[in-house]
């Protein structure tokens, strides 16, 4: 029997990417995975968490993360909810490993409401694997499974990998790209005055981005 675990790492920031994560892996490896100490990645260092995803992938039978740029979800929020962007790119992934069974952490405050919009959405594709998938959508998922944790792993290493890319890149610091974090707020009021607009990897839907736009 294959199981699959997904978590997202990333749906709040005003910069970068969403990573959506998904591992699978046959039941009997299952122990192995939980054996690794896999844990919500929230709660583990960097270092801990980058060695734990190279040990996810030697257990894991597929590792699968599909990433949702800035612009994309920009895009999208013109005609669809956040939940809705949500529903979708964990279909994308499961279509991806296409599980006997699925441990999702539930990106809805009505998790059972995650669980039943996400088959629904699986079955656009693969009616018959649909009928046959049993999901089980949770809220904090990645504390109580091992395979939602080691998904909330990989997805969280690729996210911090691809924000580092781009710091990297921009040749500036601006924090983890949360809306909370001052050294982001104070790149965001920076680069607007500077350059009279926000970078492409900035969130432009997000009441962040629109007040500082607003200010300027």
């Amino acid at each position: 029997m294959k199981i699959a675990g997904i978590d997202e790492a990333g749906k709040g920031p005003v910069i970068g990417p969403m990573c959506i994560g998904g591992v699978l892996a046959d039941k009997e490896k299952l122990d192995s995975l939980k054996n690794l100490g896999v844990a919500d990645s929230k709660k583990l260092a960097p270092k801990k968490r980058e060695h734990l995803a190279h040990q996810i992938r030697k257990y894991a039978q597929k590792v699968y993360i599909f990433e949702v740029s800035p612009s994309q979800i920009d895009e999208l929020r013109k005609v669809m909810t956040m939940n809705q962007i949500m529903v979708l790119g964990f279909s994308r992934v499961l279509e991806e490993l296409q599980p006997d069974m699925a441990y999702v952490d539930a990106a809805d405050v009505n998790a059972t409401r995650f669980g039943t919009n996400l088959k629904a959405q699986y079955a656009k594709k693969y009616p018959e694997k649909a009928n046959e998938l049993s999901v089980v959508s949770e809220h904090q998922a990645d504390a109580t499974y091992p395979v939602v944790s080691a998904a909330s792993i990989v997805a969280k290493v690729r996210r911090d990998e691809l924000i580092k890319e781009l710091g990297k890149k921009i040749g500036i610091d601006f924090g983890s790209g949360y809306p909370s974090d001052p050294k982001t707020q104070r790149f965001l009021e920076d680069w607007s005055r500077e350059h009279d607009t926000l970078p492409e990897f900035v969130r432009h839907s997000w009441k962040t981005a629109e007040n500082v736009l607003k200010r300027k």
